[in-house]
Formats: C-alpha cells, structure tokens, sequence
C-alpha cells in the first residue's frame, strides 16, 4: 500500500472525482493541503482575494455545465466563516460546492486556539454535510462520501474541516484502485407518469413549470421534447429560465411578482393545470397562494420527497430525479401521440403566442440620465444568445429577467433563493473559469458590485475575461422601491460629491478610476445613443487585454421597476409606460402587435 499524507490522500480523491479547478486562498492551517496540491499537479488553482468570494467563484463553476463541482478552500476561523454566505446560495439553490477548511490542531481546537472555531457546526444548517475530521485514516472515506452526497437526490453543497494534524498524518491509501461511491437519484415509475398524463390530458389549459432542477439533471432536451409531443407551453422559473429558448412556439414566458413578463402572468392566470418539474415553488414566482393554485389542478415532480407539499398540497406528486421523470413522460406521451390520444393544443399555445405579441413592456427611451430599461434593449443587440449572463439581486436583476432573452441553459446563472449583494462578480469569474471560450456578460447594481469589487482583480491577475455592465443610480434601488409602502425613503441613497471626481456630480464612488485601479478596464456612459458601442468596445478590449471590462451606465436616480405591491400575480403594477407601438420595444421576442 502507497503510504502518504492525509491531505495528499484528499487532493488524489479529487482529481479522481473529476476536480480540475478550484478557488482559495492559503492560511497557515491549510498550507499542507496547499502543498499537496502543489506536488500532486492537475488542479488549476485560483486564488482570490476573499474567501467569500471564492465560494462564489465555485457556485458559477459548478453552474456553467454538468458534472462541474467547484471548490473553495481556506484556511481556520474566519475562511470558514466568510464560506457561510456561498454555503448558503449553494444549499438554497442546490449547488453542489465543496469547501475545505484548515483548523486548529486537534489537541486545542476546544482551548481557543488561535483562529480555531467550530465551523462544521456552524455551516451544517446550510450544508448537506458539515464535519471536522478528527482522524486522519477517515479523510479519504470523508471526501469519498462528500462527493456522493453532493450528487445524490437534491444536489447540495459541503463542507470539509481538516485540522492541521489530521492534514500532515501520513495514512495508508492506495489513489489507483479508489472509486467514487454510485450516486443515488430517485425515479418516477411509469405507473405515476400514467397518472400524472391523465391528469394533464383531462384539462383544456394546461402549462409545464420548468424548474433548475431539469437543469441540474441536464434533462432540458427531454423537457422540450415533451412540451413539444404534448404541445403543452413552458412557463420557465428563473432558475430554470433557458430550458425553453425565448423564442420557441411553446415558451409562454415567466410568472411571478417581479422577474416575470406580462404575457406569462396573463397565460398562467388563464390557465386549468399545472405540471411542475424540478421547481420550488418560490415566494416571488407563486405570491398568494390563493391566486396562484385557484381554479388549477398541480402535479409536481420534485427530487426531494419532502419539497413535495412544502407550499402548498399538489394535486398530485411523484419524488423524482427530473431526467428520469422526463424519460418516462416522453416515453409515455410518444406512444399516447403514436395512437392518437393527445388533445390538440394548438389553440391554446397560440393564445400564450398572441399575448406575448400584445403584452410587452417599453424598452426604447432616449432619456439622459439613461432610463435602465434602455440598456437591456441594447445588451439585447450586443450579445447573442451563445452569451452567459450572471447576475444576483436588486432592480438590475429584476428588470433584466424582464427584458433580456435567454435561448440556452446555463446562460441565464442567477443566485436565486440567497440573492446576496457581491455575489456577481466572483460568480462571473467562476463562470469564465469554467468556460473560457465563452462570453460571459455580468450584470450588477452600484451597490451590489461594490460589495466585492475586490474580486476584479482575480480576473486580472489570472488573466480571466468577460463584460460586466454596471448600471449605476447611486441608490439601493429595489430597497427604495420597497419603502414606497412605508412612505419613506431612509438609508438607501448612495450619493455623495466625491471630491477627487467632480464631473459625477452626485453619483459618488468613481467606479472607473476603482476598476483600472484593479487592473482592469471600464467605459463610462452617459448617453443611451453611446450603449451600443460601448458594448462592441468592451468585448473587444476584453479580448485584447484578458482582463474584466466594465460598461458602466449612468441612470436616472429613481425607475420604478415592474412589480406587485400586493403579492399577488394577478396584480403586478406597470410603473413606466408599457409598449403601445412597435418601436417601444424594438428587441422584443415577439414584434409588437397593435
């Protein structure tokens, strides 16, 4: 047996899991695994400037193509703490990351050692597993049983705390004859896709929610293969927005109280049935209950048994991995088609298509400042649908579900269910790394791009490419929009005049001067007539110099993004004018029809 030290034993795991990348910074409670790494080869490493930021980075590695798992390591104490928030995003979105924390050595962890904490502890109610290894003949069965949970039923993030003791034993393990453990995924019978068939056969309006669980089983062929046999229209989530092209005959476009289109809300709201795959049904896409499943029969297919009546009872549920469910349901529908026994929904997918040639928001404003609706049309022009957009939280993201189109998966890569401030920038890297050949376009507030800002210099030391448009109103914008209901506007207004950059009047902090500080480039634009090229320009400059480009546009203070003020889906207020003629919305999917 080859004889070697725990924490080479774990970096051997790794590579033989599939781990090419990982993200980190090094402490000096992690350094053996560090120079394992080093010796052992094989695995890119990227170090970042905060640890929460490396987390991040991980989440969009693993989220740019199937089988990626991104991994984030640091040192004892405060790494583990700052891995809390990507933990988080991970679990509620399930994303499988591994973090790898250093720790105290075993003999003190519990005598307040320097930088020693109880992080498995701490991380194990946003993790699916969470454990300080105590023995280092366990490491390898750890690691082993990390990677197995991680893609096993709903996937899901872990966390890995090695003392440093535990990291330089040396142990006996034998890398070439170690084999990852099978993974578990429940499946759907055909007797429960029968049942779910006749159920969905029996209505006149039915529609597919299409949730990111078919995007975590790479099953979105499949989804659309079935929406096409049964001609039944997808009503995307946003974290599964992308299965459906924007512009396939049965997307029928997003539903919810804020990243939602109208025409979606208008079909859902005509609608008698509802199958849901592989989605939550989150707060923000349901609203009120009431609305939401009055006069509508649900079936929903979840991977995790206990999703299943979470919000609210389904008519009926199967716990499933969603490309098993979907093998059967095509299975299914083709020989129910072959005889003759689908109803034709011809009518109805045309009406979802009516409605979305008719219900469409303005985009075109030739506004100075720039109204942040224009920007989005203009990214429409710029990048195509082979683009990768990254965002988080905040207006800019709602107002870009809106009106961006998305045709691919894993091109619309939203921190959905966390949405934390300075997730974007480490995501987007993490995004580049995974896809280098790609163009990734990020898209950030003022507020939530400085919360990391820090992380552009990791594109830049590393030499990692991509456009980030930064729309600036100086404001925190979505928290603003919310206090309308309490009549005030308190603690949300990032202007200042800063004295070192007089020509931004009150806009504040120089996100220009700060970019090219960092090393990278940044266009500023004041004019929306000036939008298009800056985009041309910054993919050019990104391809020149491998480096983040951002195109910062400067808006008017206040937008009143699209949304309810009810919770309720049936009554998402327009507080800008909606499109009336065609060139009001000259990027839309559909052209207007007046």
């Amino acid at each position: 047996m080859a004889r070697m030290t725990a924490a080479r034993a774990a970096v051997e795991i790794l590579k033989r899991e599939g781990v090419t990348s990982a993200f980190g910074v090094p402490g000096a409670a992690i350094n053996p695994f560090y120079a394992a790494l080093q010796a052992s080869g094989g695995i890119s490493h990227t170090l970042a400037r905060h640890v929460e930021g490396a987390s991040h980075m991980a989440e969009g590695y693993t989220r740019t193509a199937p089988g990626n798992i991104g991994v984030c390591i640091g040192t004892s104490g405060p790494a583990g703490t700052d891995m809390i928030t990507g933990l988080y995003s991970a679990t509620g979105d399930s994303v499988p990351i591994l973090c790898i924390t250093g720790q105290a050595p075993t003999a003190v962890i519990h005598k307040e050692d320097f930088q020693a904490v109880d992080i498995a502890s701490i991380a194990r109610p946003v993790a699916k597993m969470a454990v300080t290894v105590l023995e280092a003949a366990q490491v390898p069965g750890v690691f082993q049983q990390a990677f197995h949970l991680m893609r096993s039923a709903r996937p899901g993030p872990v966390l890995i705390d090695l003392p440093i003791d535990v990291q330089l034993t040396e142990i006996e393990f034998d890398p070439g004859t170690y084999e990852p453990l099978p993974v578990y995924k429940p499946a759907a019978t055909r007797p429960q896709v029968e049942k779910a068939l006749t159920l969905l056969s029996e209505s006149e309006r039915p529609l597919i929610v299409a949730g990111g669980g078919i995007i975590n089983a790479d099953a979105c062929e499949l989804l659309v293969e079935f929406a096409e046999l049964t001609g039944v229209p997808v009503v995307p989530t946003l974290m599964g927005w992308g299965i459906v092209p924007d512009d396939h005959e049965l997307n029928a476009g997003m539903v919810g109280l804020q990243t939602s289109h109208r025409y979606g809300n208008a079909t859902f709201l005509e609608s008698d049935f509802v199958l849901g795959i592989g989605n939550r049904w989150a707060n923000r896409h349901t609203g009120k209950l009431d609305v939401y499943t009055a006069g509508r029969k649900f079936v929903h297919v979840d991977i995790e048994p206990t999703q299943i009546g979470r919000i609210f009872a389904p008519d009926y549920g199967i716990a499933s991995d969603a490309r098993a469910a979907l093998e059967l349901f095509v299975e299914v529908a083709r020989e129910l088609k072959a005889a003759g026994r689908l109803p034709d929904r011809s009518a109805w997918a045309r009406s979802a298509q009516e409605r979305k040639a008719t219900l469409q928001r303005r985009t075109h404003f030739d506004d100075i400042p720039i109204k942040p609706q224009r920007v989005y049309e203009e990214m429409n022009r710029a990048f195509g649908p082979e683009t990768r957009y990254v965002t988080t939280i905040g207006l800019s993201q709602i107002a870009g579900a809106q009106m961006l189109h998305v045709h691919r998966p894993r091109h619309w890569i939203n921190c959905g269910q966390a949405g934390p401030l300075g997730w974007t920038v480490p995501a987007a890297l993490g995004v580049a790394k995974a896809d280098p050949e790609a163009q990734v376009v990020a898209l950030s507030g003022d507020y939530d791009f400085q919360f990391m800002i820090e992380e552009l210099a990791v594109g830049a030391q590393h030499r990692i490419p991509y456009v980030h448009v930064l729309v600036n109103n100086s404001y925190l914008g979505l928290i603003r929009q919310a206090q309308r209901a309490f009549d005030i506007d308190f603690q949300v207004n990032l202007e200042f005049e800063n004295v070192n950059s007089p020509e931004l009047g009150v806009y504040g902090v120089d996100h220009v001067k700060v970019v090219e500080g960092l090393g990278c480039k940044a266009i500023r634009v004041t004019d929306p007539g000036e939008l298009g090229a800056a985009f041309e320009q910054a993919k050019k400059l990104a391809v020149e110099f491998r480096v983040p480009v951002v195109v910062e546009a400067i808006l008017e203070r206040v937008t009143n993004i699209s949304m309810s003020t009810t919770n309720d889906i049936s009554n998402v207020v327009e507080f800008e004018e909606i499109a009336t003629e065609p060139g009001h919305a000259p990027t839309s999917i559909r052209p207007l029809k007046v």
